[in-house]
C-alpha cells in the first residue's frame, strides 16, 4: 500500500465517522421531539430543541 493509498482509506473512514456522528444527532433529536412532544404531551415537539427550553429544565434541576 502506497501512501495515496493510505491517505484514500484514512480519508473514507474519517468520512464514515463523520456520517456516523451526524446520524446519531440527528436521531438524538428526534428522540427528544419524540419523547418531549408525543410522550410528554408537550404543545411543541420543536420546542425541546430550543435553547429557552434547556435553560428552563436545567434550571429545575440546579434549583436556580
Amino acid at each position: 500500500m502506497n501512501q495515496k493509498e493510505q491517505l484514500r482509506f484514512v480519508g473514507h473512514q474519517f468520512l464514515l465517522v463523520l456520517l456516523v456522528a451526524f446520524l446519531a444527532l440527528i436521531l438524538f433529536a428526534i428522540g427528544l421531539m419524540v419523547g418531549y412532544g408525543v410522550i410528554g404531551d408537550g404543545d411543541n415537539i420543536w420546542a425541546i430543541l430550543s435553547a429557552e427550553k434547556w435553560q428552563e429544565l436545567i434550571g429545575k434541576f440546579t434549583g436556580k
